[in-house]
């Protein structure tokens, strides 16, 4: 605190007390101790504090801290963290510091960080995806279903618009491979008529995603690869979001799937109410089916009349405007950078 912060909580305090207030709340409103307020008031505001005047015995000398940088930077230790140094230099019958001594000398000199040659790998962050209608950018994953047998699972895969948020493609399989999911989406891409280089197709690194064969087909139908960061499920937000509405529906089922043709002729009940019937949040309440077939503009358009005519039938009840009723133009994935958030 410098004198002249000082001088105007002395100001502060005696105004205070001229209007009445007792010196302690006075005080204690401006986190002051009573005594230190008095003290000032005695003996005035300069900081009469000198700090220690004795050096610690322990002390680091000039010569003790450079022969440490040096031997921790030196050819034969410059990879490893102190740690590893010190153990090493005792079987060499030579200590110069502990551990914790040699951590704060290179933490204080920015010398800590990835001491090891092995340093992290850096990702580039997934370029930045922009869809303004169906069939632009789908995205996929695959998610496990619970069989009848312990450890043994069905493998969902789910291939999503990112627009609309339809199902454009899924099936069950009893197990992941690049073979599967190119015959996925082979089919989804034929029944939704794509048009050669008009689509992107996102998903994350698994084994499946990057299988030669999946790979080999996506380049044959001239589909758009994009891939999310090793470990990053934010970079495939819209496959979590609906894995997540998927397994969190009320009518997923309460015990395990006794074979794939079971838990598929479940995955077309949910497919069928999710394209159809679910209001999606993220397309402001309407069906991913009418969306994907640009019927939600209609559909919002009259959702606003509906709204504006109870208005004026009671507008007491009204503090503001209707609901927004505003269709979604425009949806991103990783947005500069950024996983949007797909819900």
């Amino acid at each position: 605190m410098t004198a002249q912060d000082k001088a105007e909580a002395i100001i502060l305090i005696e105004e205070a007390c001229d209007a009445g207030c007792r010196l302690k709340p006075a005080c204690d409103l401006l986190a002051l101790d009573i005594r230190t307020f008095q003290r000032w008031k005695k003996d005035g505001l300069e900081d009469k504090r000198r700090g220690p005047i004795t050096v610690p015995g322990n002390k680091l000398t000039d010569t003790e801290r450079s022969r440490i940088l040096t031997t921790v930077n030196s050819p034969e230790y410059r990879d490893l963290p102190p740690c590893q140094i010190v153990p090493q230099l005792a079987d060499q019958e030579i200590f110069i510091a502990s551990e914790s001594t040699m951590y704060r000398l290179l933490r204080a000199k920015k010398m800590l960080q990835h001491r090891s040659a092995a340093r992290p790998r850096k990702h580039k962050k997934p370029k930045e995806l922009r869809a303004t209608k169906p069939n632009q950018i789908w995205s996929w994953d695959i998610t496990y279903l619970n069989s009848e047998i312990r450890g043994k699972y069905f493998y969902l895969y789910l291939f999503v618009d990112i627009f609309s948020r339809k199902i454009v493609g899924y099936d069950v399989y009893d197990q992941q491979t690049a073979e599967d999911a190119s015959r996925v989406v082979t089919e989804a891409y034929l029944a939704e008529g794509i048009a050669p280089g008009d689509i992107t197709l996102h998903s994350d690194n698994g084994k499946p995603m990057k299988g030669n064969t999946m790979l080999a087909t996506l380049e044959r139908l001239e589909v758009a690869r994009s891939f999310s960061r090793p470990s990053v499920s934010d970079d495939n937000p819209y496959s979590e979001a609906l894995f997540k509405t998927l397994k969190y529906c009320p009518k997923y089922p309460s015990k395990p799937f006794g074979s794939v043709e079971a838990a598929l002729t479940w995955v077309k009940e949910f497919v069928y109410w999710y394209n159809n019937v679910h209001r999606h949040s993220g397309i402001n309440f309407v069906t991913p089916a009418s969306r994907h077939e640009n019927q939600d503009i209609e559909i919002l358009k009259k959702r606003k009349m509906v709204y504006e005519r109870a208005k004026l039938a009671n507008p007491s009840r009204w503090s503001g405007a209707t609901r927004n009723c505003e269709r979604i133009d425009e949806v991103y994935l990783n947005k500069n950078g950024i996983a949007k958030k797909a819900a």
